[in-house]
């Protein structure tokens, strides 16, 4: 096994692919030493990873993964180490996946009025969702549906043609600031990381975050080159903040990893305790 971690995937509770234990399982293939669950908006498949990790020898980083906005453009969120019972914390997760249920809504009328109904039930087919109220459900799920009913060819489809920022079908979510969601993460006993902050080109912006609030940058991602990887790395460490870096691992589509494939990034595995530590 060696010392690094991937801080950054998803499960089944979310758009994910594999349960948390089948992510912990893998991750022990790759030798890592531990990984981070950071589903959106639910802490759902956290419980599960940690007996996991205890089966497998692998350090399971509680996380989650917060959709924002700033500035325009959606920014994402990275919260380790939150108190897995904390009402307030639970209730606002709830509020944000409430918020994303009725997005899923608006895209299901702008594609029935587009002459491609899909049923709440089929929906909920395609997410895979139990009886648990606490999984998230997201347009990775109503594009499976498209697919599963034959209204797109594969998810990149519908995504390019459908369900894509600016498509047809397209709905805002209605989402809290970037300083909102870092002070609810710190407030549940996290630490907030700022996630692949190359997506946003708005470089500004993700300075004033980790100057303000975050506790650091993931640095090291799937959509990141080397140049952007070392940059956002030295921003963090110069101002005494926490370099991560993770997979973004959402499973196997078509035989190939989405984003990356777990392990293909990672951080030091030091920064996995730094994560769960409490202040």
């Amino acid at each position: 096994m060696n010392n690094r971690a991937d801080l950054h995937t998803h499960t089944t509770a979310s758009d994910g692919r594999h349960t948390p234990e089948e992510n912990v399982r893998m991750a022990q293939e790759a030798g890592l030493a531990a990984i981070a669950i950071t589903d959106h908006d639910t802490v759902a498949g956290v419980a599960d990873a940690l007996r996991a990790g205890l089966r497998y020898g692998v350090v399971v980083v509680p996380g989650v993964e917060l959709g924002t906005s700033a500035n325009g453009k959606d920014v994402h969120i990275l919260g380790y180490g939150v108190a897995l019972e904390d009402e307030r914390w639970l209730n606002r997760l709830r509020e944000l996946r409430e918020a994303r249920d009725r997005r899923n809504d608006r895209i299901l009328e702008n594609l029935a009025a587009l002459g491609m109904p899909i049923l709440t039930e089929e929906l909920a087919a395609a997410a895979g969702r139990s009886s648990r109220k606490d999984k998230s459900v997201g347009r990775p799920h109503i594009a499976q549906a498209m697919v599963d009913k034959g209204f797109a060819a594969d998810l990149r489809e519908a995504f390019d043609l459908w369900l894509g920022e600016g498509k047809p079908a397209y709905a805002r979510q209605s989402r809290i600031s970037p300083r909102e969601a870092i002070e609810w993460i710190r407030e549940a006993g996290g630490k907030a990381i700022v996630a692949h902050p190359g997506i946003y080109g708005d470089d500004d912006l993700v300075l004033s975050l980790l100057d303000q609030a975050a506790d650091g940058l993931e640095a090291y991602h799937p959509d990141h080159d080397e140049e952007q990887a070392r940059r956002y790395a030295e921003w963090a460490a110069s101002r005494g903040k926490l370099v991560t870096g993770g997979s973004d691992f959402h499973g196997i589509r078509d035989g190939e990893a989405y984003h990356g494939a777990i392990g293909s990034f990672t951080a030091d595995a030091g920064v996995a305790e730094l994560l769960l530590a409490r202040e």
